[in-house]
């Protein structure tokens, strides 16, 4: 596997509170080595979809840095955000736009060449059995369908690290399956993942290093060995029940 030096993604302090009051982020650091499988776990509530969104620059953080490869996320908005692809939780694809043009498009927006973005989307369709739907509407598709299309849409500009928030929400096993098998080759192909999910074996099967996030700070962090070790775990489940405290939601 080809890894790069230095982190991928090292976030200082992060802090945000939203206009209610709801602190959502209470000071959380950590840091990811570039090629490496990354889980992020915690209840609902825990400030997971927060930390991501502010690492991207969708939210803004009332303190704390972010760099992604080196780069910092706000002050080097573009050339960060260039390197990243995301695959939200919530499905927020264009009903307006078919397949092929939800991925053009995209792609448009991250100044990919017209050229390069077609063989890209080309590569895509045909990598997650979307050919015969390149035409159709996104809002026509079944949920398993438009969580491919997302997940497509997320590599279309060739980021550098992947975000996963809950990628196999509703999907049936089978995909769930072939989705992992993806996950892994572009991780072997060295890159570096950060994936959320409320599926424990999902963590269990895919991620090197794991944190866990509770009440807006980092309760634990660590390998999966490790983890299992200190907190005397069989598996990652029993690991997040002792630091966590309650079922994952």
């Amino acid at each position: 596997m080809i890894r790069e030096d230095g982190p991928a993604l090292k976030v200082e302090g992060l802090k945000k509170t939203y206009g209610n009051g709801l602190v959502a982020l209470s000071g959380v650091s950590l840091e990811v080595g570039a090629g490496r499988f990354f889980g992020l776990l915690g209840p609902n509530g825990a400030g997971k979809t927060t930390l991501i969104n502010s690492i991207v620059s969708l939210a803004r953080p009332d303190g704390g840095d972010v760099k992604v490869f080196g780069k910092d996320a706000f002050a080097e908005y573009k050339e960060a955000r260039r390197m990243v692809g995301v695959s939200p939780q919530e499905v927020n694809l264009d009903k307006f736009l078919t397949v092929e043009e939800s991925l053009l498009y995209h792609a448009g927006y991250y100044g990919v060449e017209k050229k390069k973005a077609k063989e890209r989307a080309e590569e895509l369709l045909e990598r997650f059995a979307l050919i015969d739907k390149r035409k159709a509407r996104t809002s026509t598709l079944s949920g398993g369908m438009k969580r491919r299309v997302m997940f497509a849409r997320a590599l279309v500009h060739d980021p550098k690290i992947l975000f996963l928030d809950e990628p196999t929400a509703g999907v049936d096993v089978e995909l769930r399956y072939r989705l992992w098998e993806y996950i892994r080759e572009l991780n072997r192909g060295g890159m570096t993942i950060l994936l959320t999910t409320h599926y424990l074996e999902e963590a269990e099967e895919l991620c090197e290093e794991i944190a866990l996030i509770n009440g807006g700070t980092i309760a634990a962090q660590g390998t999966k060995d490790d983890l299992k070790e200190e907190y005397e775990a069989r598996n990652v489940e029993e690991v997040y029940l002792r630091v966590v405290g309650h079922d994952v939601a």
